[in-house]
């Protein structure tokens, strides 16, 4: 896992660049999803087509980060059904994630898809590069953070304008990309990564270990009750 450098003070950064690290904590750690926000198509498990960026090619390289901050799970995904990953940047926790080097252009689509709007508009990073943060409307994802930079290029995530309500659990196939994530950028097991998923807000008292555990063991697993069938 590469460090990166956290910055206190973004007024020194550029306000510009052709290349940004894309930090991802949710379902796009694992690749198979990512690539559908790259390239199109429907991720396993999910029920939303993607249409893809502008540029398809996968990322130039991939590097396990930490990002300050908690992992929590919110709303309702129209794609996987269940609560969505969100980062808190305040609360006092660490989040392990995926960062991918990408173009501007290639985040940019892929913020949009997630923002759920069409890809094909180039993004205005100038204030999130200067100041860590920016937001592009009151929905999810659509608050835009730069926690530091990597190798010199900035680190770059979505989430919501605030902690997003109402916690509400996630999937088992959401999990599954989760859990594929962690093992794929940090080496986690899939006991460590149920461990980690069934204590973060909204999964728990509804998820814990040994279910999670069953659920990333076995493809079809069943939710446990209270989690919305996938």
């Amino acid at each position: 896992m590469l460090p990166f450098k956290q910055d206190d003070d973004h007024s020194t950064q550029a306000t510009s660049t052709e290349l940004v690290w894309y930090a991802a904590y949710g379902s796009n750690m694992h690749l198979d999803r990512l690539t559908c926000y790259l390239a199109g198509g429907v991720p396993p498990g999910g029920a939303h087509r993607n249409p893809g960026c502008r540029d398809p090619r996968p990322p130039r390289r991939t590097e396990a980060v930490v990002l300050p901050g908690r992992l929590y799970f919110a709303g309702e995904s129209g794609v996987w059904t269940g609560g969505m990953a969100f980062h808190d940047p305040l609360a006092p926790d660490e989040t392990p994630g995926r960062a991918y080097l990408l173009s501007a252009e290639q985040f940019s689509d892929l913020a949009a898809q997630e923002m759920r709007h069409p890809p094909g508009r180039d993004l205005d990073l100038r204030t999130v590069l200067a100041t860590g943060r920016d937001q592009f409307g009151p929905g999810r994802y659509e608050t835009l953070l730069c926690p530091g930079h990597l190798d010199g290029i900035p680190v770059l995530t979505l989430t919501a304008p605030s902690p997003a309500t109402p916690l509400n659990a996630p999937a088992a196939g959401y999990l599954r990309h989760l859990a594929a994530g962690l093992h794929d950028a940090h080496g986690w097991s899939p006991a460590r990564s149920a461990d980690y998923l069934a204590t973060r807000p909204g999964a728990a008292g509804t998820w814990t270990a040994p279910t999670v555990l069953e659920a990333l063991h076995v493809p079809h697993a069943a939710p446990p009750p209270g989690v919305a069938a996938e």
